[in-house]
């Protein structure tokens, strides 16, 4: 999620280029129950901007409540494909099981912890995280804030395209 002040990271809808996006196109809506209290959920919740003031959301067993993160209501299933888009200088797209923790410090982060992986974008940069490992992403020049996510659940296949 972004970390600059009125921010945003869409969940965008995609317009399909190929027969295989077409074929695999997901509708992901955010889940308000598990976003962090210094997030802002808009666009019937395709939206998420990062905000500095916590916001009185009800407690729920299913928030996470030390990074600024969301998952979507939808579990993926099969293969599915979406793209994001985001302002500023930072975002995270990530993909997670449901079994993430939702309370506490780096454990809980995406990427950090078995149960996630993570594209992080900062400053015209990307690198990926799982397990807590990192692996630096050549882009060449960044020229579109848009990442598509291709997930192939039963082939065990996570890709990012920019």
């Amino acid at each position: 999620m972004e970390e600059s002040s009125g921010s945003q990271q869409d969940l965008k809808d995609v317009s399909p280029q190929t027969d295989a996006q077409f074929c695999y196109a997901c509708d992901l809506t955010l889940d308000p129950n598990t976003a962090n209290s210094e997030l802002i959920l808009s666009d019937e919740n395709r939206k998420a901007t990062r905000v500095y003031e916590p916001q009185s959301y009800p407690d729920h067993p299913d928030r996470f409540d030390y990074w600024d993160q969301v998952l979507s209501v939808e579990s993926l299933t099969g293969r599915c494909y979406w793209e994001t888009e985001w302002s500023g200088y930072k975002a995270e797209i990530s993909v997670s099981y449901k079994e993430i923790k939702r309370k506490g410090g780096s454990g809980c982060r995406f990427g950090r912890n078995v149960n996630s992986w993570c594209l992080f974008y900062f400053d015209d940069s990307f690198t990926a995280w799982h397990n807590n490992k990192s692996t630096d992403i050549s882009a060449g020049s960044v020229s579109s804030k848009r990442v598509g996510v291709y997930v192939d659940v039963s082939g065990g296949t996570l890709s990012f395209y920019s």
